[in-house]
């Protein structure tokens, strides 16, 4: 075995839809809606979030990647930080190389080092993004081109850092309206020729851009709102989805998916879903 395949065995990612095979998450222990820092929020701020029901929800989404064949690595949660499920932001596998984040709210600050914790004591090597916020949630392969959604927690100094660090890829900036928090939660590549996508959110240019590239399925303002683009795709036309997203679930059935429904909806009262939840850490391609 040379190098290059002792790396993939460890960290290996250059599409949103390869079967997925290694993940890390994290339970929804302390979550709470301490700080409201997105629009879903804002919204069940006054309900709260019923722990021992999110824990259920999660336990159960873990227990079908599992059922799938996906390894799933839990980090440890810790009780300062209430965003913690959401492991997807703290940082993202890029072809072979794995990014630490630099997470721009206070809240999640500090998320990170339980990250590189986990990835020293598995002595798998890592790139801290340093000086410069990005979050996962902003960031989506597809082959040879990374977009980047330009947001409040991705700056456009981050996106041209990236763009440095990776030469061989091309590194396209989407900026979308504020409210929605991160891109993946208005747009998500699910095959190699298709993409759900809220229109709403993005500029003219970037609709037309992914029009040229997916056949693009058309999330509703309701279904927008219960993270209807937040899907996660394990590979082989399987996708997990809210049931709750009726529409959505149609339509992907309609193109041949495998939808696999799972209930997280006590979780994404803080504004996150099946995507938010997962860091992949090896895709096949």
């Amino acid at each position: 075995m040379d190098f290059s395949q002792r790396i993939m065995e460890r960290s290996f990612c250059i599409n949103e839809f390869g079967k997925l095979k290694k993940v890390i998450l994290c339970e929804p222990k302390h979550m709470t809606i301490r700080d409201v820092i997105n629009d879903t929020q804002k919204k069940f701020k006054d309900v709260g979030i019923h722990i021992e029901k999110a824990m259920k929800q999660h336990k159960e989404f873990v227990r079908k990647l599992e059922d799938h064949g996906i390894e799933v690595i839990l980090l440890p949660p810790a009780r300062k930080f209430p965003e913690q499920v959401f492991t997807r932001d703290i940082g993202f596998t890029l072809g072979q190389t794995i990014f630490v984040a630099d997470m721009a709210n206070r809240v999640r600050q500090g998320e990170e080092d339980i990250l590189k914790d986990w990835l020293k004591g598995e002595e798998v090597s890592y790139y801290n993004i340093v000086g410069d916020p990005i979050e996962g949630g902003d960031v989506m392969i597809n082959d040879g081109t990374i977009y980047v959604g330009l947001s409040d927690r991705t700056t456009e100094a981050s996106i041209e850092h990236l763009e440095s660090l990776l030469p061989k890829f091309k590194v396209i900036a989407i900026p979308f309206k504020e409210k929605y928090l991160h891109l993946d939660c208005v747009f998500n590549i699910i095959s190699p020729t298709e993409a759900l996508i809220y229109p709403e959110a993005l500029t003219k240019r970037d609709i037309e851009l992914f029009a040229s590239q997916f056949d693009l399925i058309e999330v509703t303002k309701e279904e927008q709102f219960t993270l209807g683009t937040n899907v996660l795709s394990i590979g082989d036309k399987k996708i997990f989805s809210l049931p709750v997203n009726e529409k959505v679930n149609q339509a992907l059935r309609a193109k041949g998916f495998e939808v696999i429904e799972v209930d997280i909806t006590e979780i994404i009262k803080s504004g996150g879903s099946f995507r938010c939840c997962t860091m992949p850490l090896i895709r096949g391609e």
